[in-house]
């Protein structure tokens, strides 16, 4: 049997697979080069709640095309987009803790510490949400080694 990319993957042990991933992952997590699902990340700051974007109201960081919900908010991100992007590329806060990367729901977010922070899901916020301090150190110790 030819060894092509298919063949070698199923050839790898499990354990393998997710430095692979890594390797190939983006800085900023996207689905079809849209960050966050097209959630307005400056929503979150302001007000408290994921906040659909507007496809018209975007502007392109890291790779990304950012959406928003308003002129407003555009501008306050292209002012400083470090302060209202989320941490790890927007990929999954407790995975990057875990040191991988995971995607994310726009609805399984904290802001801790004036940060915005994603979770694969509400249930992984919750156990990531056990040991904030803690996950935050790790995650920063594996950041961004991780996507390597």
């Amino acid at each position: 049997m030819p060894l092509n990319r298919r063949t070698f993957l199923l050839m790898l042990p499990a354990a393998a697979l997710p430095r692979l991933a890594h390797a190939m992952s983006p800085k900023i997590y996207t689905e079809d080069g849209i960050a966050v699902d097209g959630s307005d990340v400056v929503a979150y700051f302001t007000e408290s709640k994921p906040v659909k974007g507007r496809k018209d109201i975007t502007h392109d960081w890291m790779g990304a095309t950012w959406r928003f919900a308003s002129e407003e908010n555009r501008a306050k991100f292209q002012a400083d987009p470090t302060a209202y992007a989320p941490q790890y590329g927007g990929y999954c806060a407790y995975a990057a803790s875990e040191g991988y990367v995971a995607p994310t729901d726009p609805a399984a977010w904290t802001i801790y510490d004036g940060k915005l922070y994603l979770n694969y899901s509400k249930g992984v916020r919750r156990r990531w949400s056990k040991d904030i301090p803690g996950r935050i150190a790790a995650g920063d110790a594996n950041w961004p080694g991780i996507l390597r």
